[in-house]
């Protein structure tokens, strides 16, 4: 039987803004407000979304300082893309632990889990296959089985 978990990012304010520093990152007041907001998403959003949430913060922000500033978390290993086949990027904070996607192909929902069985199989095909897994990324494209049902 597979166990899986599904994961939640922890809402650290100061997560990105301590990774910033870490780097050595100048961080300006519009910074720390996008580093904040990212920190605390429970989602996966777009620079759009990612503007909009901003923006309730500091109206001040334009959507140009958002896509510069995701730009450079980025760069700096900071935050991850994701390219959820949506024809736009998504971005989550960089974690400590691993663990991959399942997207619901009707509503864009990203669901995060962990299943120490899927990460065995991968190992072990990189093995039998004469190498070493180093790294993956696994994501799961998906229907609910409840719409299929009725197809």
């Amino acid at each position: 039987m597979t166990s899986l978990k599904t994961t939640t990012p922890a809402l650290q304010s100061s997560g990105i803004e301590a990774r910033c520093a870490a780097t050595g990152m100048r961080m300006t007041e519009q910074r720390r407000v996008i580093a904040r907001v990212l920190a605390e998403a429970a989602d996966h959003p777009d620079v759009e979304e990612l503007y909009r949430r901003c923006v309730a913060v500091d109206d001040k922000i334009s959507i140009s300082t958002v896509y510069r500033t995701v730009k450079l978390f980025e760069d700096a290993g900071i935050i991850e893309r994701h390219d959820f086949r949506e024809g736009r990027a998504r971005y989550e904070q960089m974690r400590d632990s691993h663990h991959d996607h399942l997207i619901n192909l009707r509503d864009g929902k990203v669901i995060e889990f962990t299943s120490e069985e899927i990460e065995k199989l991968q190992a072990e095909i990189a093995r039998k296959l004469g190498y070493k897994l180093v790294d993956h990324r696994l994501e799961l494209y998906c229907v609910p089985l409840d719409e299929e049902a009725s197809n």
